[in-house]
């Protein structure tokens, strides 16, 4: 048995308000609590998205009422709320910018649309963007250009993680995170296939294709993943970006993208600390240190978690609390289960049961 810090999520779609026939705060930070995770902080995609008072304050509400871990909430930059937003910011989790893959209120898809939110979102609060491959490259510009910190969301590209050390090296302020799916998978293949995290690794298999396969930034190449453990060092943080959807969302003929996962991080880095990719203090730094400095986190006093490091068992949505029901890793023969959650001296999980109420969790700014 072994004791880590409360883990922290910088990167989560709680799907509330609007979508919470797949998850809702309730079932999200159940979820978390059973994945050693203690404090979420939460996306503003929602329907409606979260980008003004009103929006705002309906998920600080529903929060407030069902969350069972403590909690934040993200702000989505639109092209015409930089002032509000900034105005905001000490009651947010941070700005989050999205420069790729979006529609409707948060849509930025003009660099002029950036460039209020940069010279008006106070510096000493957390810029998140969503940015792939050459808008990353624009973004990590303006980091340059306005001499603030920002954080890029899911990294999953061989040009990505090589430009954010070359950006690191020559002083911009510049951090990242990285997801299981973008670590342990590839791109399916005719047949699918799913990529293990280490040839040692047994019985990871099976298949993952169709709309089970859809996620943004998409499932890249084995050259992709070889590039991301090369360069774990330039890798500040390990987030999920869980974003479930339902089973039959996921098999329609438009399947949204996403993939649920905080139930299944953890076992996938201890797994791969057992395959020695990793250390237990690789965990404790990106899962905890760096996103508690990075996102300016309040201490969580009388917090850890227990982990039985020896346990070996499938991955089976069928036993997960997450809405969604289902995930890309069934069947994964993992080794690590949470066993015990202790939140701020109170047993919030413990053998597979969430022990804290509803409404225990609070608000990170606060």
């Amino acid at each position: 048995m072994i004791r880590l810090p409360g883990l922290i999520d910088p990167h989560v779609h709680v799907r509330e308000p609007g979508q919470t026939h797949k998850e809702d705060w309730d079932s999200a930070t159940q979820a978390a609590l059973a994945g050693g995770f203690t404090t979420i902080l939460a996306m503003p995609n929602t329907k409606p998205p979260i980008f003004d008072n009103s929006t705002f304050e309906l998920a600080l509400n529903a929060a407030k009422e069902k969350a069972h871990c403590d909690y934040g909430q993200y702000l989505g930059a639109g092209p015409h709320n930089a002032d509000l937003v900034s105005s905001l910011a000490p009651k947010a989790a941070g700005l989050k910018m999205y420069l790729d893959s979006t529609f409707g209120e948060l849509r930025l898809d003009d660099m002029t649309l950036w460039m209020p939110h940069f010279e008006k979102y106070p510096n000493d609060f957390p810029i998140v963007l969503h940015s792939e491959s050459r808008t990353m490259a624009a973004g990590i510009l303006f980091a340059a250009l306005y001499d603030r910190p920002v954080h890029i969301a899911h990294v999953s590209l061989k040009e990505e993680i090589l430009l954010i050390k070359a950006a690191k090296e020559e002083g911009i302020k510049v951090t990242c995170e990285v997801c299981p799916h973008h670590m342990f998978l590839t791109q399916p293949q005719p047949p699918p296939v799913l990529r293990t995290p280490s040839p040692k690794s047994k019985g990871f298999g099976g298949g993952l294709g169709g709309g089970h396969s859809e996620v943004r930034p998409r499932l890249a190449t084995q050259k992709d993943v070889d590039a991301l453990w090369e360069n774990l060092d330039v890798i500040d943080c390990f987030a999920t970006d869980h974003a479930p959807h339902t089973l039959e969302e996921k098999d329609s003929e438009n399947p949204p993208p996403g993939f649920p996962g905080l139930e299944t991080a953890l076992p996938l880095w201890l797994t791969a600390v057992d395959d020695r990719r990793l250390t237990v203090d690789d965990i404790i730094s990106k899962m905890y240190l760096n996103p508690k400095k990075i996102f300016n986190l309040p201490d969580q006093p009388e917090t850890w978690i227990e982990v039985d490091e020896n346990a070996e068992y499938e991955i089976k949505a069928a036993n997960q609390f997450t809405r969604c029901g289902w995930t890309p890793f069934e069947g994964w023969k993992v080794k690590g289960r949470v066993t015990r959650v202790v939140l701020r001296g109170r047993e919030a999980f413990k053998d597979g049961k969430v022990l804290a109420e509803k409404g225990f969790g609070r608000d990170v700014r606060e």
